[in-house]
């Protein structure tokens, strides 16, 4: 199994690792291959996705393409992740093997359920946004919520979405962050389902 996975930009390349080591773990043998395809910034948008998708299937022999996106965009391009979804598949046209999926609001959701490790490397004890990470929302969406801390804190750096992200994860168990973001779990459970069904996350 050769995956796409099409995402947009460092911070979730960043992701790569710890998600692989997550999927080797459950999947073992079955075990797909998955390529990160960077889209500078954004993922493209109508006719373009349904372009790239379909080069990625028809040419460059993959057997599924999966986007992920943010919902918060810095535009109004999508109001909420059934929003983003519907308007992937329709833009790409209900190809079977095209698979839409979010980031709420935007990547850094998932780094949010490891707060105690942000204040230690922030050097600063503010606390962790109210509520489910995935609802923090569009008027200070979870990349604010970390840039701030590490800006008012003692660690006299600003945050770097590629280099924190993949510290932030390194000696936190992924489990954690799937089990209160459904977008992730869904994230997850897709590449899972793919290469074995049995081994879904419940």
């Amino acid at each position: 199994m050769k995956i796409a996975i099409l995402v947009e930009g460092a911070t979730e390349v960043a992701f790569k690792g710890k998600l692989i080591n997550f999927l080797q773990s459950r999947l073992e043998k079955k075990m797909p291959k998955l390529i990160f395809k960077t889209q500078k910034g954004r993922i493209p948008k109508e006719g373009k996705l349904k372009r790239v998708v379909e080069n990625y299937l028809d040419n460059d022999g993959y057997d599924a393409v999966i986007t992920l996106t943010d919902v918060y965009t810095g535009t109004n391009d999508f109001e909420n992740a059934d929003d983003a979804k519907a308007k992937m598949t329709k833009w790409v046209g209900n190809n079977p093997n095209f698979y839409p999926h979010t980031a709420l609001h935007d990547f850094e959701a998932w780094l949010l359920p490891y707060w105690k490790t942000i204040q230690i490397l922030a050097k600063h004890d503010r606390s962790v946004p109210s509520g489910a990470p995935e609802t923090v929302n569009h008027q200070n969406p979870p990349s604010h919520w970390i840039k701030e801390i590490f800006e008012i804190g003692g660690c006299k750096t600003s945050y770097n979405k590629p280099i924190h992200g993949a510290r932030i994860l390194r000696d936190n168990d992924l489990m954690i962050a799937i089990q209160v973001c459904p977008e992730l779990k869904a994230f997850v459970n897709r590449i899972i389902y793919l290469c074995d069904k049995t081994k879904v996350i419940p």
